[in-house]
This record gives structure tokens, C-alpha cells and sequence, in this order.
């Protein structure tokens, strides 16, 4: 089976507020078995919109990136990302 990934680039428009998203993704991620490749460190957008934070995420399968996504602990979650930053997200199959 392959895996299923979340990639991500966001732009932080409220630190000071965004780690209570951090803090709220943690109890969707551990159900649904995430894995983080990539969570912030260095990195530099080279085309497209500005991030200040890159984010990759491995999932078991592509169906499980989708279930974690739209669980209704990761909405919960999303509500406070959503105040705090703007970004860029797709979930993917991995080969």
C-alpha cells in the first residue's frame, strides 16, 4: 500500500496564537498514526507564495492523510490554524 502525505507551506500572520494549533493537531496526528518528515527548520520558498513554515507529513495510506484531514479533531484544530496563518495544503499518494 502506498503512503499518503500532507504537504504543506504556511504563512504565520499570529505566532503568538499559532502554537495553540500545534498544541490541538497533536491529538489527530497521534490517532491517525502521522509521521513528520519535515516541520519547520530551515528551508526557503524558491516560486510561488511566501512560507515561513514547511511542513511534510507521512501517513500509512493516502485514505488515512484524507480520514486525518477531515476527523473532527483536525477540524477542531484547523479552526485555530485558520487564525493564526494562511496556507497551502495537498494531500498526495506517495510512489
Amino acid at each position: 500500500m502506498k503512503k499518503g502525505y500532507w504537504m504543506a507551506m504556511v504563512d504565520i500572520t499570529d505566532p503568538e496564537n499559532y502554537p495553540r494549533y500545534v498544541a490541538a493537531n497533536k491529538a489527530a496526528f497521534d490517532k491517525y498514526g502521522a509521521k513528520f518528515l519535515v516541520r519547520g527548520g530551515q528551508g526557503e520558498v524558491l516560486e510561488g507564495p511566501k512560507a515561513t513554515r514547511l511542513v511534510i507529513i507521512e501517513f500509512e495510506s493516502y485514505q488515512t492523510a484524507l480520514d486525518c484531514f477531515h476527523s473532527p479533531e483536525y477540524q477542531a484544530a484547523l479552526k485555530l490554524r485558520e487564525a493564526a496563518s494562511t496556507a497551502h495544503m495537498a494531500v498526495v499518494e506517495g510512489i
